[in-house]
């Protein structure tokens, strides 16, 4: 047994979190018991994915989070099967009466109605256009998009339209759409951002278990950009201690695949995140948890997580302030420091359906 694994209990072949915790709205708590006959040794059954339909009734969502880009976004599944043990998003299964842990990443909700849902929304009488994110939580390009193509009826619509928007995945299935993305990008209407959060494959095999290799992502994002579509990286989340040391090799490697763009978040562990991810280091990083820990501690003004706008990204103190500058120098020196592309949506236009009046202008 390697020195930095756990001899307690097994993780789940091919998943992030190691079990299912209870959601913060469950009465009862469940926490694995060593009955004496090594019972926690044993490998858990491999764990099947399930997905259902999610009977959505909107699809946009509004955002008036003072440091976020964007103003509205889409999330076309709920779950992510790529299993990132991190994922601030995984509270959210909490509300289905699902735990966050294994079930985040096993039981996926698609909104299959999607596409038509955006349709109704860009039609409305009254509605503004401004850049559409999609995949804010969960990424938009996870395994299942293969067979559904959700995402992809989202991307039909959008150009139908000229609506301006942007991606954030893990994957190179983004690849796909290049029919659809590369004339939108082309028109200044389209951006898609990549999420590379190590460049160690060993580490991202067991931080992200089922999102593509660091190097598919970094080959898609040269597939796009070669092909005039805007990319950027996002180095993120950086955790002390683990993938931190990592930053300037990921935003090299992202810069030498036509990255335009950069930035970067410091791990967040909201709600439920905070013990799976505990669990997770005493799991895969028994012998690193206590630093990592304690340096997200200094971080975060003596917690593991702070949610106030304007300090959850970046942290506090002394080390947040050297990985932020270490970011700042190697975006200068690698021309990493350009805003986002502006996104035009003066170009929205809203196409004629059958029965609509046509304009006289």
């Amino acid at each position: 047994m390697p020195a930095d694994e756990s001899p307690g209990q097994q993780p789940h072949r091919g998943r992030g979190a190691v079990r299912n915790v209870a959601g913060r709205f469950e009465r009862l708590q469940v926490v694995p018991f060593d009955d004496g006959w090594e019972s926690l040794d044993e490998a858990p059954p491999r764990l099947q994915t399930i997905i259902a339909e999610e009977p959505a009734r909107t699809i946009l969502t509004a955002n008036d989070s003072p440091d976020v880009p964007f103003e509205q976004s889409i999330n076309p599944y709920r779950g992510c099967e790529h299993g990132c043990i991190y994922c601030f998003a995984r509270p959210t299964h909490a509300y289905w009466n699902l735990s966050p842990g294994l079930d985040f990443e096993s039981r996926i909700f698609a909104k299959q109605t999607a596409p038509e849902l955006l349709r109704q929304a860009l039609r409305r009488k009254g509605y503004r256009p401004t850049p559409i994110a999609l995949g804010t939580n969960t990424d938009p390009y996870q395994p299942v998009e293969r067979r559904l193509r959700v995402t992809r009826g989202l991307l039909e619509v959008l150009r139908a339209h000229r609506h301006p928007f942007s991606i954030v995945t893990k994957s190179n299935l983004v690849l796909r759409d290049v029919d659809l993305l590369v004339p939108m990008a082309k028109a200044g209407l389209a951006a898609v951002y990549f999420s590379i959060t190590t460049l160690d494959r060993t580490l991202a095999r067991r931080m992200e278990p089922r999102a593509p290799t660091p190097e598919r992502r970094l080959q898609a994002m040269a597939g796009l950009a070669d092909q005039g579509v805007p990319v950027g990286v996002l180095a993120s989340p950086m955790i002390p201690g683990l993938n931190d040391s990592e930053l300037d090799r990921i935003l090299e490697a992202a810069a030498a695949a036509g990255a335009g763009s950069a930035n970067y978040i410091l791990l967040r562990l909201p709600h439920e995140v905070r013990a799976l991810f505990v669990e997770w280091l005493e799991t895969h990083y028994p012998l690193k948890k206590e630093k990592v820990l304690g340096l997200l501690r200094e971080m975060r003004g003596g917690r593991l997580n702070d949610p106030q706008f304007g300090l959850r990204m970046r942290g506090t103190g002394p080390y947040a302030d050297l990985l932020n500058q270490r970011f700042c120098n190697a975006c200068r020196r690698l021309h990493l420091e350009r805003e986002r592309p502006e996104l035009d949506p003066s170009q929205f236009r809203v196409p004629l359906q059958s029965g609509d009046q046509p304009s006289l202008f």
